[in-house]
């Protein structure tokens, strides 16, 4: 007998957005900073990502996410009343990204605000969403993420071939007959130093030397997210799985952020989990941080291969450290 379901919730319809430009794996070979096609791909599985144009930012690619899933659905723009971006690359650091979303869409009706859990933003932010919809009078909540990661790239490093750009986006409605069995969010701000932007906060505001110092670029300890992802994530995974009143055979797909091709398949090794059920979309956009979520469940759902009914465990890791998982009856 299925647990009782935690939070009600329904997916309507999801939708996503990626631009038109495509970095392969040649360009960074050809930028002499250390790698080449072939470590790129065994170690993150990746072969290429989108990047956004000089006139992209991260709400244009949000709002097309947005118009995607209304238009999939059956609901129109005045229906939303709630909207909920997770990103790490706002427009700006005032007003919200959501809000600018919220403008752009002309969805009049709701309230509009922005979370930040950088890479786990969109598993946040869910849990949010299924909070309102079970204690308040919210009944169509739009949750996004997105980010535009090569605004922020420092392309004379190494580690600039891990991101792309994209958004995702998921319509939430109250139900009865599906949602979330457990879900768990955490955090852990003694990781904030290995993935980070050093400089733009109140901390280091913007300025000639930090400029000069390229400090507005993101830094990341690649080797730490690994450890840390490998070691938090399946006990977390196993926490959700036993408060789901599941086992590992139960699910039906395996949908996790998609911080490289080796952390994935490492965890699924750790949690038992064949490497059938483990769902990746790094090859063709590599990392799209808070996107990575809801953009990969509107590939899944548009291609039909998630079904009315299915167990999906989800998984996250991102800077903080902030990290979560869940079970969700689609």
């Amino acid at each position: 007998m299925t647990k009782e379901i935690l939070y009600p919730l329904e997916v309507i319809s999801t939708g996503s957005y990626v631009p038109e430009k495509i970095l392969t794996n040649d360009h960074f070979e050809q930028l002499n900073i250390g790698t080449n096609n072939e470590w790129i791909v065994n170690n993150l599985g990746i072969y290429e990502r989108r990047i956004a144009s000089k006139d992209q930012c991260t709400s244009d690619l949000a709002s097309r996410a947005a118009i995607d899933a209304i238009e999939k659905s059956n609901l129109n723009v005045s229906d939303i009343d709630l909207i909920i971006v997770a990103t790490a690359t706002p427009d700006r650091l005032a007003p919200s990204t959501a809000c600018i979303v919220q403008e752009k869409i002309k969805a009049w009706n709701a309230a509009a605000f922005d979370l930040s859990a950088v890479c786990s933003g969109f598993m946040f932010s869910m849990s949010v969403a299924a909070q309102y919809l079970k204690t308040s009078d919210y009944n169509n909540i739009l949750v996004i993420g997105a980010d535009t990661f090569s605004k922020f790239t420092n392309y004379k490093k190494r580690d600039s071939v891990f991101f792309g750009d994209g958004a995702g986006a998921v319509i939430f409605q109250k139900s009865k007959k599906s949602g979330l069995l457990s879900i768990k969010i955490h955090s852990d701000g003694r990781g904030k130093d290995h993935f980070t932007f050093p400089a733009g906060g109140s901390e280091t505001p913007p300025s000639a030397k930090t400029l000069n110092d390229e400090n507005h670029y993101y830094e990341m300890n690649g080797s730490a997210v690994y450890d840390e992802a490998t070691k938090v994530l399946p006990k977390l995974i196993n926490n959700v799985l036993k408060a789901s009143d599941c086992n590992i055979k139960d699910i039906d797909l395996f949908v996790p952020h998609q911080p490289s091709i080796k952390t994935l398949e490492k965890i699924a090794e750790l949690i038992g989990l064949p490497r059938s059920k483990l769902m990746t979309n790094m090859g063709n956009y590599a990392n799209t941080a808070g996107a990575t979520l809801p953009f990969l469940l509107d590939q899944l759902n548009s291609s039909q291969k998630i079904f009315r009914g299915n167990k999906i465990l989800m998984a996250t890791i991102g800077s903080g450290w902030t990290y979560g998982a869940a079970v969700m009856i689609w």
